[in-house]
Formats: structure tokens, sequence, C-alpha cells
């Protein structure tokens, strides 16, 4: 017998057989503000889409974003000299945009014809994460940073491949070591026969700054090449709504872990992490609802863009005053005196007014709402569940931005991790979010994405190059929609597909 879908706010009828389904504000079909009163309204295509500040700042807040927006686009120098020194002396990037092209989603290296591997150089918008994955169980204590994954010793638990002149006087330009990708490739076949190819990035590492030569096994040694060393590559994601994001109600992140999805498959969770915040308030338990980051490992937007600044670009700042590889052998042949504290390199304003840029980027309004196809394919999109971890809205809680408080906004997120199968899986634990968990994407501003940047790739390593793609990598507590998706018929995968590029 034919299976039979009845789409209602309530349930979800498949093959005679009712299975609940969260209750979802349908509002969201027709919804054209994603951002509340912050967005700003884009009637065709523009790759300035993600470029704008809310609507409802002030004029003070306004002029306070454009310089933030200045300090976002600098290409930091490690020529003390210079007026935007503070580059390294590790590091992955020179720029915040270099990541987040035009504040959207970054893009993979090209491949040459000919090519099997490339090598990750400047202006690439990917990095790893690395740590040690051992299997043992560590209580959270102030001295791991309540749960933070385990640093390689030697290293820490972000790998940077390019480098300061002198850091690597063997391979000047090298960061801890060299990084190379290729793909994998693989088909996936549709029942209907319709063939989608898909790819995945792969890396290598070599050159490690501690690398040598085992005369007695004859194997170069590194402590970067053990065994227990687990790498998981990171994609630079969208700017726009942090601000929004930021302002969800705890509470109400809390009741949508706490739904019962169990037909579904689907369980999501909360990663509490570490709170620089808190910290720097002498909290004695420094620790928050993660938010931010593709496993939601940090807490706010502040901790989130003065740890990358750090971080990715190497700049210390008042949130993070010390080095990322700080006490390593690496640091301490580079500089003259490793015990001597030097001076931070971003000013408390400068981090601040970085801090304000990132929370305050308007979500474009949706586009196409009224077309037949885009409003059923809103209707499909909770008929397969997507809605389930996709939470179309949220009521805004209070924030200290004024502009952002009780906001009815669209993100399309949970705000959850959730297990996403094999297929994604990194094998690295983040605080509670495990080798398999990643936080749900929003989806809002979806339709802009190629615009922006034609290149851009969507999922934690940028291997998707469509939305399609995306859904298809789709497993785990994803599984269940998955399949739904690719049994309906291939107009209704299509008009699912074109209500996410209205967003």
């Amino acid at each position: 017998m034919k299976a039979w879908i009845l789409l209602s706010a309530f349930n979800i009828f498949v093959g005679g057989v009712a299975h609940a389904a969260p209750f979802v504000d349908m509002d969201y079909v027709h919804a054209v503000k994603s951002g509340g009163d912050t967005t700003i309204m884009i009637k065709g295509e523009s790759i300035r889409a993600f470029r704008n500040p809310a609507t409802n700042l002030t004029e003070e807040e306004i002029a306070r974003h454009l310089t933030g927006d200045a300090l976002f686009e600098r290409n930091f120098s490690d020529d003390a000299s210079r007026f935007d020194h503070g580059l390294g002396p590790v590091f992955n990037n020179t720029s915040c945009n270099a990541c987040h092209s035009k504040d959207g989603r970054g893009a993979l290296p090209v491949i040459l014809p000919g090519q099997e591997w490339v090598q990750l150089r400047q202006n690439e918008s990917i990095f790893l994460r690395i740590s040690i994955e051992d299997g043992i169980q560590r209580p959270k204590t102030a001295q791991n940073r309540w749960g933070a994954p385990v640093a390689v010793p030697g290293f820490s638990d972000q790998l940077f491949h390019l480098g300061s002149m002198g850091v690597r006087k063997d391979l000047p330009g090298a960061g801890q070591a060299q990084v190379w990708m290729k793909y994998d490739k693989s088909t996936f076949t549709y029942p209907d026969g319709s063939v989608v190819q898909l790819r995945k990035p792969v890396f290598k590492i070599t050159a490690a700054y501690d690398e040598y030569f085992d005369s007695v096994t004859g194997e170069t040694k590194s402590r970067l090449y053990e065994k227990d060393v687990k790498t998981s590559p990171r994609m630079g994601t969208p700017m726009i709504g942090l601000g929004l994001l930021e302002a969800i109600k705890e509470s109400d992140i809390l009741a949508l872990a706490a739904r019962d999805l169990s037909a579904e498959g689907v369980k999501g969770s909360v990663n509490w992490v570490f709170d620089i915040e808190k910290a720097m308030a002498n909290d004695p338990y420094p620790v928050s609802m993660g938010r931010f980051g593709l496993k939601n490992n940090t807490p706010s937007v502040l901790h989130q863009s003065l740890g990358a600044l750090r971080g990715d670009i190497g700049v210390t700042n008042y949130a993070f005053p010390m080095e990322s590889i700080f006490g390593t052998a690496l640091f301490e042949s580079f500089v003259q005196d490793p015990t001597v504290p030097a001076p931070l390199e971003a000013s408390d304003q400068v981090a601040n007014d970085l801090v304000f840029y990132s929370q305050t980027l308007a979500v474009p309004s949706r586009r196409n709402v009224t077309e037949a196809e885009v409003i059923r394919g809103a209707q499909i999109f909770h008929q397969v569940s997507c809605t389930s971890c996709h939470q179309p809205s949220f009521v805004t809680g209070p924030h200290k931005i004024a502009a952002f408080s009780n906001q009815k906004i669209y993100p399309y997120t949970d705000m959850l991790l959730h297990d996403m199968g094999d297929g994604l899986a990194d094998g690295r634990q983040d605080f509670d979010a495990n080798g398999r968990q990643w936080k749900t994407r929003p989806l809002w501003g979806m339709g802009h994405t190629h615009t922006i940047n034609p290149r851009a790739g969507f999922l934690h390593d940028g291997r998707a190059r469509t939305v399609e793609e995306a859904i298809l990598w789709h497993g785990g507590e994803g599984e269940y929609s998955k399949n739904k998706f690719v049994n309906l018929p291939k107009a209704d995968r299509s008009a699912l597909i074109q209500f996410i590029r209205s967003l």
C-alpha cells in the first residue's frame, strides 16, 4: 500500500500511522522579517546582504558598528613598527574577513586539474582543531577549563599552519605544521534514480615543527602524528544575527532540549562550557550554556570573537592575554625571554568594538515569500520534520543592546547539539559535545550565500556545495528527516529547497 502523508501543525501521518510532531508556530511560512525589527529589507540578490548594521540601532551604535567593521576587515601585521601590529607568532589568517568573507561563509581551497592535494595557505577559510582523545574520562575542573578539549602537548587545541618570519627557521612562513587537503568523492542515488555527486575534504599534516626521524623504527615522528591526536576542520560561518541568538532566553532553549522526540530519533542537548566573562568576574564556577561555534563551545559573542582574535590571528586581548602557543618549545625558541609578559596587542577599545560589530550585523529579509512553490516548500519543511531541529522562531529576552530585546525572530535553529551520524563525526570531545554532535546551524540568510561567495560551502568543513548536498549528509538524529526528504517526489524536494533559498 502506498504511503500517504497529511500535514498539520500537530501531527504527521505516515502510512496511516499518527506520529506526534512538536507544535510549531506556522507563521514562519509567511514571515518576512527574519530578524524582527533588526531586519534589513533586501528585495533582490545583493553581495552586501550580510554587511549591514541592525536597522534599529541608535546613531551612536551605528557609528560604533562602522568602527568595528573597519577592524573586522583589518589585515593585522607582525611588524612591530606598524599600527596594525599583533599578528602571530602563529596564526591561521590575517583578518576576520578572510575567514568570514563579506561576513558570510568561507570556501574550501581550489584543487587544480592534475592535483591530488592542495596546501592550506593564507586567506583560506578553514583550519584544524586538534586534541588528545585517549578514552580517559576527566572530571570538569578549573585546571582543564571545566571540560575543554585536551590540548596536544607542545601544540594547543588548534593547529596553526602559518607563522611569522623567524618562527620556523627551517620552513619560513610555516606555523606549527603544514596542512594539506584533498577530496574523497562519492555518489548518492535517489529512489527515483536522480544522482548527486558528493565530496568530503580529507586532511593530512606534514612538517610538524617537532618532527624527527626515528632510526630504530624508520618512521618520521611528531607528537602531532600520534594515534591519540584527533583533528577536525572548521569552516568560517556567517556573522549575521549573533546578538539576537545571544538574546534567546536560556529557558526557551532548555524547553526544546526537554521535548520528547523519540519517535523521530531526535534528542537535542545543551553544551555547558567554560565562560571567560564569568572567569574574569571571579565566578567560582565559570560555566554557561554554549551558544556559538560549530559545537556550541562558547557561551557569548565576546568569548567567541575575542577567542578567535587571539586564536585564529594571534592578537592577544584582555579576555585572552596569552599567546595560543605560550609555554611550547616553538614559542620559547622564538621570543627573546618567554618569562617576560608581553603587552596586549589589541586595546580594550579595539576588542570591544570588534565584539559590538559581531553582535550587530543585521539579518536580511526573506524574499519570494508569496510564491506558491515557496509556500508549499515551507509546509513540506515541517512535513518532513526539519522543524524538529531547525526551530523556526523565538521571542528574544533582554539584552544589553536594547535593539535585540523582545524581538520575534526566525533563525531556524534550536540552539542545541545533535548526533549527526558517522558521516559527519569528528571523534573529538568538546566540553559536553561528543564526537558525533554538532549545533543545529541557523538557516536565516541561506538564499544569499552564493551571491556573497559563489564558492561557499555548508556544514562544519564546507563539504556541501548546495543545500541539497547538506541535507544528504544528515545522519544520526537527522536520518529520519533525510529519509523523508529522499523519498519525496523530485518536485517536492525542489519546493523545499526553494523555501530554504527564500530565507
